[in-house]
């Protein structure tokens, strides 16, 4: 290849090479074929350590993405044309250069699309997903939601539902993130993490949002499963840390937090450590609600209360609707939705807050008020007040 075109190739890489240092966490692999003639010889580098192995000739090389991009452009002169092909997650980036021509074109990478006709699963939703079958198919089997053969195994397909409609619910929430930056999103609780690992597919390979993901859980076992999970997926833009929620004093900017069916007052603690941080974005969906149960008493409704369910029915919207105040206390515009249907499970509902204002001192004042009335100390207020430990 002639040494202008080189010179235009070389500007190309500039561009791969400061992608790469920006954000490497979704690189994949980066490809590079040279003709001479008819003949084809191939290159492929895959990554290691901030670095990539390189394997040309039977030669495997670790370089720095600068050191690589030069190797290749260097090689480029020796031959008839080249076709680099930069893959990450979610996009591919392909430049081809000869003593003509040098152009650049970038797509979303489709390798993993397929049609499906959901054969074997007809009672799926006639829905457009978010979390498509065929693109999305490593993930889905990854969280145990498909066979090794591509099929939605029938026991999963509610879960697969649930996952899915999650996403479109907070869909419009994710947009209001910063988009200049990359965003930390903390999911307390998280478990064996599959929503984690479903808004990370979703953020990075189709909306195109750089993102950092930390997982919190007291349990050491499901921490260890989540990381299996990310190593066997290759999502480096995720950690996990086994520890309690109450002691965790992030180092970095939250932007957002999330809780999925974290048990009673653990819902208290993430939205708490969320009004702290000043997160941008809150989306909890509350399981078992038992403290204010027990605590509250409001002489007007005795005669409704007497009777257990309705008591228990009572304090489960007291529960949800006084952790709505309190957020909107601190700043946030609130919505409580219906997650999924109440024929699957009573503990239905996902609390969206979005962070628009200072805080409400009114608000809080109308609060406190409101829990002095029913005799109740709710656990968000508590952990509210409590100190960073040190």
């Amino acid at each position: 290849m002639n040494k202008q075109n080189i010179s235009k190739i070389k500007f190309f890489f500039l561009g791969l090479q400061n992608r790469f240092i920006d954000n490497n966490s979704t690189f994949k692999d980066i490809k590079v074929v040279y003709t001479a003639g008819l003949k084809e010889f191939k290159g492929i580098g895959t990554y290691f350590e901030n670095k990539i192995n390189f394997n040309f000739n039977g030669i495997t090389s670790t370089l720095t993405i600068e050191e690589l991009l030069n190797k290749i452009s260097e090689d480029a002169q020796q031959y008839d044309s080249l076709t680099l092909t930069y893959r990450e997650r979610g996009s591919i980036i392909t430049i081809t250069g000869d003593n003509k021509n040098v152009k650049m074109t970038t797509k979303d990478d489709k390798s993993e699309e397929s049609k499906d006709t959901h054969e074997n699963t007809s009672t799926l939703l006639n829905r457009d997903y978010l979390i498509k079958v065929g693109k999305a198919n490593d993930l889905l089997k990854a969280i145990g939601i498909m066979s090794k053969d591509g099929k939605i195994l029938n026991d999963k397909i509610r879960k697969y539902n649930q996952i899915d409609h999650y996403v479109e619910l907070i869909d419009k929430e994710l947009d209001s993130l910063p988009k200049d930056k990359t965003i930390t999103i903390l999911d307390c609780g998280c478990g064996k993490s599959y929503l984690t690992f479903v808004l990370n597919y979703y953020l990075t390979e189709i909306k195109k949002v750089k993102c950092h993901f930390i997982g919190l859980d007291i349990s050491e076992g499901v921490i260890n499963s989540s990381k299996a999970i990310a190593e066997q997926l290759d999502y480096r833009n995720m950690e996990f840390i086994a520890m309690d929620i109450k002691n965790y004093k992030p180092a970095e900017k939250i932007n957002m937090i999330m809780s999925l069916h974290a048990c009673d007052t653990a819902t208290d603690m993430a939205l708490a450590l969320g009004i702290k941080v000043g997160s941008d974005l809150i989306i909890a969906v509350p399981c078992c609600h038992k403290e204010l149960l027990s605590q509250y008493n409001y002489e007007p409704l005795k005669g409704i209360t007497k009777h257990g369910i309705l008591k228990t029915r009572i304090a489960d919207a007291l529960t949800d609707g006084m952790r709505g105040m309190m957020l909107e206390s601190k700043g946030y515009d609130v919505s409580i939705v219906e997650y999924i249907s109440p024929l699957e499970t009573p503990k239905n509902l996902m609390i969206r807050a979005q962070k628009t204002s200072k805080e409400r001192p009114t608000l809080l004042k109308e609060y406190k008020t409101l829990c002095k009335s029913l005799h109740v100390t709710p656990a968000l207020l508590t952990f509210l007040e409590e100190k960073w430990k040190s």
